[in-house]
């Protein structure tokens, strides 16, 4: 056992996280995961079905004289964000993920933590195991690929649940009852490149922007966090003034995450080096203090490659066109919602920037809560690429989640939380897209609520929770199955 959770409460839950987060689970490699979990299953004696996905769901029969109550399903993802610090040696298809307690709060050692989701598939595993609750029927989804795409919740078969009744367990604010969440789509655009040779009298640089917190494309959108990919937009336009050449750039490595980090290969005129080295001094002072207060950490340096061969570099016209466009792409939030105080409504991610072999490419992507408002600010991203000279694609996307206010999900945790605590919970929507807007579009008339244990830091190497959370959190989550009639 690890020693990070060496006497946390609740033992089995903890015993749980432990034993997953060495378990490698990247989205879209989840099979040891989905293994495991039949595993667990089988040993604590329950029937478990998975299907052609990898999505999983066990079935635990009520305890003593909670037969009647209507069954309740509990969900959460199996898979993870894999992320890590630049220069952290960590292979995520192999490595455990090293668990660091600090004081009250659980993180990782220069990667990310993966109690997105995996504290409630540890929850999870933790009520399949004792069998000394009280609870009517209950099953437990685990669902795959929900960082990438949710496509685990996209395909689950319309029979593959009994319930109709889901607390979804994702989300990351203890003491809030989520009853609703954004929809979202990407937009990519591709420039075709043909490269050329580097210009004589060139030296070869690197430029890098680090230093950035990044975080959830959705959950942190409104914190004025910097984008490394606008910022090294800002920092290249400086040097193409003075004749640099753009060779590759790579940012970003997550569509629903802020990069934090985008570095690029430049050749500048070995008579401009000088002014180049000023140039981007001068912005890093510009830039810093624009963001100090929410990103202090930013660098942004530029640093001869010595001994570099000449390489290649994009055509002038491309460059013109790519820096151009992503100056014009709109990032963060679009508008507020008029109806609940505090929840950004409509947003978009500037996301990863990629060079490869026959040319770039920068996928975004945009959030809201209303369909239209996600067609619109789609149309805004696609219309800029399209002026922008770059060839267009669009995600399937996936529905938002309507609150309902009337639930009897909702009534039963808000009851259950005044019950415990002697006030009401928060109820709030979430601009982040939980798989409840999918599972309520495969399952129709599925009552549901989201709620979970305080996260900070998601998709990000900063990805912390804190622990005396875990236990309220796993406590309030026990209270409402007791109560449930």
């Amino acid at each position: 056992m690890s020693n990070a959770i060496e006497g946390l409460k609740p033992a089995l839950v903890w015993k749980y996280f432990a034993e997953i987060a060495r378990i490698p689970r990247c989205s879209k490699h989840e099979e040891r995961m989905t293994k495991y979990v039949m595993e667990t299953a089988k040993r604590v004696g329950l029937s478990a079905r998975a299907d052609r996905m990898g999505n999983v769901v066990v079935r635990k029969p009520a305890s003593s004289g909670k037969e009647k109550v209507h069954r309740i399903a509990l969900q959460g993802h199996l898979d993870m964000v894999c992320e890590k610090n630049k220069g952290k040696v960590h292979d995520f298809s192999k490595d455990p993920i090293t668990l660091v307690r600090k004081g009250n709060f659980l993180m990782a050692d220069g990667t990310t933590l993966g109690a997105d989701n995996g504290i409630a598939v540890a929850t999870n595993l933790a009520i399949m195991e004792d069998r000394s609750l009280v609870h009517g029927p209950l099953e437990f989804l685990f669902t795959v690929d929900e960082e990438t795409g949710l496509t685990g919740a996209a395909n689950l078969e319309h029979d593959f649940l009994e319930s109709r009744t889901l607390m979804n367990l994702d989300s990351e604010e203890e003491g809030a009852l989520y009853v609703g969440c954004s929809g979202g789509r990407d937009t990519t655009g591709t420039w075709k490149v043909t490269y050329e040779t580097a210009p004589k009298g060139t030296v070869a640089a690197q430029l890098m922007v680090a230093g950035l917190k990044g975080g959830h494309s959705g959950l942190e959108i409104d914190k004025g966090r910097g984008n490394a990919i606008k910022i090294m937009n800002r920092a290249l336009i400086a040097l193409d003034a003075l004749g640099a050449r753009l060779s590759t750039i790579e940012g970003g490595n997550k569509r629903n995450a802020i990069p934090r980090e985008c570095e690029a290969t430049v050749f500048v005129p070995a008579k401009a080096w000088d002014a180049a080295a000023k140039a981007v001094a001068t912005f890093q002072a510009i830039a810093k203090p624009e963001i100090a207060t929410a990103d202090p950490d930013l660098r942004i340096t530029l640093t001869a490659v010595k001994g570099a061969k000449k390489g290649k570099v994009i055509p002038k016209a491309v460059q013109k066109k790519l820096l151009t466009t992503i100056s014009a792409l709109p990032h963060g939030v679009i508008k507020m919602s008029a109806d609940i105080p505090g929840l950004v409504e409509t947003s978009t991610n500037v996301a990863v920037l990629t060079t490869g072999r026959k040319g770039i490419s920068l996928a975004t992507s945009q959030r809201s809560s209303v369909e239209s408002e996600i067609t619109e600010i789609c149309h805004t991203v696609a219309s800029i690429f399209g002026l922008g000279g770059a060839a267009i694609e669009h995600g399937d996307g996936y529905p938002g989640w309507k609150p309902d206010l009337k639930s009897p999900i909702l009534k039963l945790a808000k009851q259950t939380y005044k019950q415990l605590y002697g006030k009401d919970p928060e109820v709030k929507a979430i601009h982040a897209g939980l798989e409840c807007g999918i599972i309520g579009e495969r399952i129709p008339g599925m009552d549901m609520v989201s709620f979970g244990p305080t996260l900070e830091g998601v998709h990000s190497p900063d990805e912390r929770m804190h622990i005396d959370t875990v236990e309220r959190f796993y406590d309030y989550l026990l209270a409402i199955l007791k109560n449930a009639n």
